[in-house]
């Protein structure tokens, strides 16, 4: 009976299985969800058992269900494998759904997206672009670039930079608390950070920095206004609401300008890594991984400090 399993019929079952939803699959996959559900009906008729449980909510799959995924995604690695031995001069086409960081999405891609569309006219974009960490799998996308590290053994991560860090405040602040030259500094003179988090629930604020050993440091500040978006960040720096610690290329112009203040040079946090991240399966369309080949390229000179 394996034998005469569709190909078309096991991409749309992975795709319920990773998206544990039918019609966020029928969705990515451009069917009607009935379609999709038909799919699966008769794929469960075939094998004679039940591949999901269903919920009114969500579905998940059942043990037969994880064994047919198992061998699903080898069956369709293999395959797309040798369609990608004869497929290298053919057009790209299809949908790319990527997460961009805000600020390196305004600043970098979406520049450059034109011509990136203009050499692969078959291909459509789906670009978010946000600062929180999206649920990779469950919001169905194909790729994301995430700044930070990647803990989950689900996904695999890429690296294709970091991001180095500096400290600044506004002159306004500097002239109402003065100009740290040390850390001590912070705390003798009254300073207050701007707060950033991604997650309300780290109302932490810190000053962390690397010493001349690459030993961490990290010292507990006030801090008045919290936020959760870089370009919120930025502005409440702009405004002398405190010292913020942000990438070096985030904030080249308005120090350059004299908007912003470097300080504390010495003192600034590690790097950060930049990676571009995806679902941990054996293929990866070719779309997505041309995509990611012109994406790197693309950050391999905004990343330089």
């Amino acid at each position: 009976m394996a034998s005469n399993l569709e190909l078309n019929a096991l991409r749309v079952f992975l795709q319920v299985a990773e998206l544990a939803h039918f019609s966020r699959a029928a969705d990515e996959l451009g069917l009607p969800k009935g379609r999709v559900s038909q799919v699966v009906r008769e794929l469960e008729a075939q094998l004679g058992t039940r591949l999901f449980q269903r919920t009114t909510r969500r579905v998940s799959l059942t043990s037969d269900g994880e064994l047919l995924a198992e061998r699903a995604r080898s069956i369709l690695a293999d395959a797309g494998e040798i369609e990608a031995l004869f497929q290298q001069d053919q057009q790209l086409g299809g949908r790319l759904r990527v997460d961009l960081p805000v600020r390196l999405a305004l600043d970098l891609v979406m520049p450059a997206l034109p011509g990136f569309l203009a050499e692969h006219p078959g291909l459509q974009v789906e670009l978010s672009c946000t600062d929180r960490r999206v649920d990779l799998v469950e919001e169905g996308f194909d790729c994301v670039l995430r700044v930070g590290a990647v803990h989950d053994p689900m996904l695999v991560a890429k690296p294709v930079g970091e991001l180095k860090m500096m400290n600044v405040a506004s002159p306004a602040y500097l002239a109402r608390r003065g100009t740290p030259v040390t850390p001590e500094d912070l705390l003798a003179q009254g300073h207050e950070l701007v707060h950033y988090s991604q997650t309300w629930a780290d109302r932490r604020a810190r000053f962390d920095w690397v010493d001349a050993e690459g030993r961490s440091h990290s010292l507990a500040l006030p801090a008045r206004v919290s936020v959760n978006h870089t370009d919120a960040y930025e502005v409440a720096a702009l405004n002398g609401m405190g010292i913020v610690q942000a990438p070096c290329v985030g904030m080249r112009a308005a120090v350059a300008d004299g908007r912003l203040v470097r300080l504390l040079q010495g003192y600034e946090p590690a790097p950060m890594p930049v990676q571009l991240v995806m679902s941990q399966r054996r293929h990866t369309p070719r779309r997505v991984r041309v995509f990611m080949d012109w994406l790197t390229g693309l950050l391999a000179g905004y990343l330089q400090d």
